[in-house]
């Protein structure tokens, strides 16, 4: 199950998103040449990645910034980057420009310590900026829990677009993070699940002063947990019919 794209449009440009998904790619372009030799990579990661142990003795904690600018691989990076186009615009909107910068940064940097907490004697590094994004889906969980998300489900052959409201898709999301960090080899690699779990916890504690300057379950009653504006409808564009010439 992957979203594709909400009805939630924001009612500016997003700059910062903009420029986090260009960061994001010009980092993963810089560190490309090393995927082609083990060590070479190792040695990169071990410079800039996030390595629990290594701050947890008090050294590399510029890793904790840099480590969400990295990433495995070109899925790694594009699954970051389509979470971050969808759910990141209208944080930025609600937030302003400067105000979703911080709330990003900081989302980032507390799933890193979320993750180091939960193996503060690993060596293996960290990367990615799934923390950070988990922390932007927090944070739109509170502001907008009943805006649509259209989802793609994919169940073998079967293939269909969804629109479901966000709560349900972030919620279903979440406990799959919160469930696997629980269940997870932390001495063994992979997912990063409590760094996930941790940022979406961070984003959606970090919103809390928004909500309630905007007036808490008030603002819910007034917008029915729905954007404040009309969502976008795309049952209008319509792909054209080309009938065969006879």
């Amino acid at each position: 199950m992957f979203p594709i794209r909400d009805h939630n449009p924001s009612l500016r440009t997003p700059y910062v998103t903009y420029a986090l998904i260009i960061a994001n790619v010009l980092a993963f372009a810089a560190s490309w040449p090393y995927f082609a030799d083990e060590a070479a990579l190792m040695g990169f990661f071990n410079d800039w990645a996030m390595i629990p142990a290594r701050v947890a003795d008090g050294d590399s904690y510029h890793t904790l910034l840099t480590s969400m600018f990295l990433h495995g691989g070109l899925m790694h990076l594009g699954g970051n980057m389509l979470f971050l186009w969808i759910f990141g615009d209208n944080l930025e909107d609600a937030l302003g420009h400067v105000g979703f910068l911080l709330f990003y940064l900081a989302c980032g940097v507390g799933a890193d310590y979320a993750q180091l907490m939960a193996n503060p004697d690993s060596t293996i590094p960290t990367v990615g900026a799934s923390g950070a994004i988990a922390g932007v889906m927090g944070g739109y969980l509170l502001l907008f829990p009943k805006a649509r998300v259209d989802v793609l489900v994919i169940f073998i052959i079967f293939f269909r677009v969804f629109a479901v409201p966000a709560w349900l898709m972030l919620a279903l999301w979440f406990g799959i993070q919160l469930f696997s960090s629980v269940g997870s080899d932390l001495s063994s690699g992979g997912v990063a699940y409590w760094a996930h779990a941790g940022g979406f916890v961070i984003g959606l504690v970090l919103a809390l002063p928004y909500w309630v300057r905007r007036g808490g379950p008030g603002l819910w009653k007034r917008t029915h947990g729905h954007p404040p504006h009309p969502e976008a409808d795309y049952t209008a564009s319509r792909i054209p019919i080309v009938r065969k010439r006879r």
